[in-house]
């Protein structure tokens, strides 16, 4: 009796096993041929309709190659099959972490497959929305984590799993889903407010009404944004990555933005000058486990909307030495000089995992751009072009690994 159970798990797992986002992504990302791949996962659902992984790998290539539209409907199809799946990271030995997930874009989930791709962890990829009713299905695990990340769409997912999860026994990492539905961006904004050695910049949430009467001169800007001038920085909530983000001079180029546009809801807040005395814009991503703060990227570009990829950092060698300078000297240089500020921003969030965008000003405060759990955290430049980050990279997911560890060693303990 005892076999058979253990044999139907094993077969259970094995219909769940998915290639998983990290190494696709990864494939894609270095222009690799993904046809062998497709081909195979495509002659799976010709032969079985009910072939949840491989729909779900399906979607995952169909992202990345940007056919947003296909990819829903290739995870959809996944998740009206089932909704847990399992990614064998290395040989497999290592821990079962079970994360929760929801439907959606690279955005919605904290990219933990990317933190764990170099480790011997199980991933179990549980995927819950607003109608899931309980957790009793989910598989057995030794760690639970959080992955849902802050937007409109998931803000009812996540209030669901917040009763949910209330009362759960086992040890879950970042167990705090309303304090994620909490980073909006505005709503990080009146979060440190007040906090001396962190910028903030005055964000408001203002419908499609309100910026058409800022754009007619029927509305001061100083009464949306209180003190605010022109430039301004719009952007239609829910947005990230600077997707339709434009910096507005005045009324008139808002005029153009709202005829470009068609969102109902935008943030607005006021432009910061951050360019450094060579008049080039630096921006960094850092990762938080356990309040400790960790470098992820330093991009440094000729624009203010700063993005790694488009800022030329595979380009010029300069702009890498900078990077690799900063990486190496991060844990007794950068992270000392915002000791004070990293501290508020693990206090205030109180969460056990987050990343920040932010930027450093002349007068020595952290100038904090966005918060949230799903920022995407990798380790996919070529090792050629950016051999320091190999170390960065190897000592931020060591420490995602040994928090997972820290949770689970006291229900050894208790055994």
């Amino acid at each position: 009796m005892l076999k058979r159970a253990t044999a139907e798990i094993a077969a259970e797992s094995e219909q769940a096993l998915i290639i998983g986002k990290a190494p696709l992504v990864r494939h894609l990302y270095e222009g690799r041929d993904i046809s062998a791949i497709w081909n195979g996962l495509m002659e799976r659902v010709s032969a079985d309709s009910h072939d949840a992984a491989a729909f779900l790998d399906l979607s995952t290539i169909l992202r990345t190659l940007g056919h947003a539209d296909k990819a829903a409907l290739a995870e959809t199809a996944a998740l009206d099959i089932r909704r847990t799946f399992h990614i064998r990271n290395g040989r497999g030995t290592g821990p079962r972490v079970l994360v929760f997930v929801t439907a959606g874009d690279f955005m919605a989930n904290t990219p933990i497959e990317f933190l764990l791709e170099n480790s011997d962890a199980n991933v179990l990829l549980h995927y819950v929305d607003a109608a899931t009713t309980d957790l009793s299905n989910v598989p057995q695990h030794d760690v639970a984590f959080v992955a849902i990340g802050e937007s409109p769409a998931n803000r009812p997912v996540l209030q669901t799993l917040q009763g949910l999860l209330t009362g759960w026994a086992g040890p879950v990492m970042n167990n705090a889903p309303l304090r994620i539905a909490g980073l909006t961006r505005d709503g990080v904004s009146d979060t440190f407010a007040d906090e001396p050695m962190i910028l903030a910049p005055s964000t408001v949430s203002v419908s499609r009404a309100t910026l058409a009467k800022l754009a007619a001169n029927d509305l001061a800007l100083g009464s949306v944004i209180a003190g605010a001038n022109y430039p301004i920085i719009v952007r239609p909530v829910g947005t990230h990555a600077g997707h339709s983000m434009e910096k507005i001079s005045n009324e008139a180029e808002l005029v153009r933005y709202l005829e470009s546009r068609s969102e109902s809801e935008y943030y607005l807040s006021p432009f910061v000058d951050y360019s450094g005395p060579d008049g080039k814009f630096r921006k960094q991503r850092i990762a938080f486990i356990d309040g400790k703060a960790f470098a992820s990227h330093l991009a440094v570009s000729d624009h203010w909307m700063v993005h790694y990829l488009s800022a030329g950092m595979a380009k010029y060698a300069d702009r890498r030495a900078e990077e690799a300078a900063w990486m190496q000297d991060f844990d007794f240089d950068f992270a000392v000089r915002h000791a004070a500020a990293f501290e508020a921003l693990h206090r205030r969030l109180g969460l056990d995992y987050f990343a920040i965008d932010c930027a450093e000003l002349p007068d020595g405060r952290l100038l904090l751009f966005e918060a949230d759990v799903a920022m995407i955290v990798h380790s996919m430049d070529s090792d050629v072009t950016f051999p320091y980050k190999k170390h960065a990279m190897r000592k931020l997911f060591d420490a995602f690994e040994d928090a997972l560890q820290r949770r689970i060693e006291p229900m050894i303990s208790a055994a």
